[in-house]
């Protein structure tokens, strides 16, 4: 499959922050905080009703397998739940974590060896969302001004990240995606995540909504 990169400059949108809308945001900051994601993600008080699958999973991106284990037992220590125990597949190492909040956390790393000690370092985060149509919906965010760094196809696509945002946006199938993490792909209800607009609100054709970065919560530091 050929891959296919555009360098657009007249991006006049770009991604700028993530916020998590929880129940008890004072519990989630503790719990990020102990995992070691909380200067990627902002935190906002929510009741929005959501069942099963929310759509989206937040992908962390490490140097090996014992930094794999170490932000994985460390998110259990602070009270979450394995989805898919870390292990290694064909394209690497990784894990599978649900926070106490509901949010899905994947923990990656291409490498199948350590060359080194565990560390706390991540190397990327990317906000990986669900969706039905990988290509309509890429093409919308194409027409909000985002430039896509990276596209296979109907598959995935991935935008070139904003300067004021240290997550990555990519869309996925989203039953793929879900079977990849290994929970069913059915959910109703709110996504429970806002996403950070450098421009107006608006929202996706699966319903994830973004506001402009200034209208949302504060960072959890």
């Amino acid at each position: 499959m050929v891959m296919a990169t555009t360098a657009s400059t007249a991006a006049n949108t770009s991604f700028a922050s993530v916020t998590l809308e929880v129940a008890d945001p004072e519990a989630a900051r503790r719990f990020y905080s102990a995992f070691g994601v909380d200067t990627y993600i902002r935190l906002r008080a929510s009741e929005a009703h959501s069942t099963g699958f929310r759509g989206f999973t937040l992908a962390l991106t490490v140097a090996g397998p014992a930094t794999v284990d170490s932000f994985v037992g460390a998110a259990v220590d602070a009270g979450a739940t394995v989805l898919k125990p870390a292990t290694k597949s064909l394209w690497g190492y990784s894990g599978v974590i649900q926070a106490p909040d509901g949010t899905i956390w994947k923990i990656a790393t291409s490498a199948k060896k350590d060359t080194g000690p565990a560390t706390r370092e991540i190397d990327e985060v990317v906000l990986l969302i669900g969706v039905e149509d990988v290509k309509a919906t890429r093409q919308f965010y194409v027409g909000r001004g985002l430039t896509v760094a990276k596209s296979f196809g109907g598959k995935y696509a991935e935008f070139a990240p904003g300067q004021s945002s240290p997550v990555k946006l990519a869309l996925y199938k989203r039953r793929a995606l879900a079977k990849d993490l290994g929970v069913p792909a059915d959910g109703t209800g709110s996504h429970r995540i806002v996403l950070g607009s450098t421009t107006d609100a608006f929202t996706d054709p699966d319903g994830f909504a973004w506001e402009a970065a200034a209208s949302l919560a504060p960072t959890l530091s």
